[in-house]
This record gives structure tokens, C-alpha cells and sequence, in this order.
């Protein structure tokens, strides 16, 4: 009798993937011994490698979970837009790759909380006035970080809202913000108001997305002028 050459068995397509992700996992696993594994500095490293744009980002929506803030005649409630607004921002970083938290206004997380931006979200009164402001807090220990995002977001959000700024009514309590004192005093942090519910209500109402737009786009443009000092300088 005859032998028959055993047919050879065609390579199963899941054998050959498992090949590629086991490559994948040794490849990966020898950058972060390059790195250093477990070293803050070194992930940002390893996140360059891969060109990550990851950061973590607080937002607090404005009265959220305490109380409704301005109440307007109509029954229009400032926390109803900042909480709307702020979810958007959130989103929008969220698909370019940012990892961000939202908190309420009185979050027991804000103690300490560690971030490379911090945003608390709120609107103005329904009186007819028009514009936007933003503040940080008047003895930051790192001034020169706060001022940078109070800046870059205002050039962001006004060129996306139309919105000019309004200075004139910065007050006391945006400047001492009490969630200012309790994030840790090396995360750059800082208070909007993004209109007035009376004078700006149909770009508060209709258009959130041109608001929460400008406070994403000021958001991104200050973290990527942040640049990691290399260690020993």
C-alpha cells in the first residue's frame, strides 16, 4: 500500500493575529523599560513616542448638583446652560484624545485635585448686557500658568462666540473662587462666565456648540503650549 503525503493544513487567520499582538505586546513592553516604567516624566515620554495628546482636564459645571445659579423671569436656569455646555466641552476634548473629569460645583474630589488645566463653567445674569469674562485666582502660586490660559482661552473663545470681553464686571468672587482654593496650587486653573442669560441668551440657548467650540479650542491651545522641562535642566 501506498502512503499519502499529509495534506498541509492552512495556518489559522486567529494563529497569525495572535503572532502580530504578541509583537505588539513585546514592542510596547520594551518601550517602557526604555523609558522607565512607573516614571511620571517617562510616560510623557512614552505618550510622545506614540504622539498621544492625552492630559487630564477638570471642569466644573456651574452649580451643578448645589443649586440652579441666575433664575431668569421665564424660568431659564443658569445651571440648565452650564451643565449642557460643559458636557459638550467635554466631549469635544474627550474625540481628540483628552481625558477629562466633570464635577459638580461643591465636588469633594476638588481637594488637591491634580490636573494640566482646570475649567469651572458659568454664565451671568439675565440682565441685557452682552460679553464673556474670565479670572484665576489673585494669589496663584503659579501666576504665569493661570494668566497663560486666562489669555489663550479668551483669544479662542472670542474669535469662536463673536463674544467680546467683559472686564468691567469681574468681581471678587470670580477672583476667589472657592474651587480655585481647593485644587492643588501647581494646577493652572480658571473661572469663565460665557454670557449673559439675558443679553446673550439665543447664542447661550440655540448655539451651545459655538460656546462649548471656543472654550475647547482655548483649552487645547493652551495645553499644547506646554512643553515638559527635560529632566536635569
Amino acid at each position: 500500500m501506498s502512503r499519502r503525503t499529509p495534506t498541509p493544513r492552512p495556518s489559522s487567520p486567529l494563529s497569525g493575529l495572535a503572532r502580530v499582538l504578541a509583537v505588539l505586546v513585546c514592542v510596547v513592553l520594551g518601550l517602557l523599560l526604555l523609558v522607565g516604567l512607573g516614571d511620571a516624566a517617562s510616560i510623557q515620554g512614552l505618550r510622545g513616542l506614540f504622539g498621544s495628546r492625552q492630559a487630564t482636564i477638570g471642569l466644573v459645571a456651574g452649580h451643578w448638583q448645589n443649586d440652579s445659579g441666575a433664575v431668569c423671569p421665564d424660568g431659564l436656569q443658569e445651571v440648565e446652560i452650564t451643565l449642557d455646555v460643559t458636557r459638550r466641552v467635554a466631549s469635544l476634548l474627550r474625540r481628540q484624545g483628552y481625558e477629562v473629569q466633570v464635577l459638580p460645583e461643591y465636588a469633594s474630589q476638588l481637594d488637591g485635585f491634580r490636573a494640566e488645566a482646570f475649567l469651572a463653567i458659568h454664565a451671568d445674569s439675565c440682565v441685557e448686557l452682552s460679553g464673556f469674562k474670565i479670572a484665576r485666582l489673585t494669589q496663584a502660586e503659579e501666576p504665569t500658568q493661570g494668566a497663560l490660559l486666562v489669555e489663550t482661552l479668551e483669544r479662542a473663545y472670542a474669535e469662536a462666540t463673536g463674544l467680546q470681553p467683559h472686564p468691567d464686571t469681574i468681581t471678587d468672587d470670580m477672583r476667589q473662587y472657592h474651587a480655585l482654593h481647593r485644587i492643588a496650587p501647581e494646577t493652572p486653573g480658571a473661572i469663565i462666565e460665557i454670557g449673559f442669560l439675558g443679553g446673550d441668551r439665543y447664542l447661550l440657548t440655540a448655539e451651545p456648540e459655538r460656546v462649548a467650540v471656543g472654550i475647547a479650542n482655548g483649552l487645547m491651545a493652551f495645553l499644547r503650549q506646554q512643553t515638559p522641562t527635560p529632566a536635569g535642566d
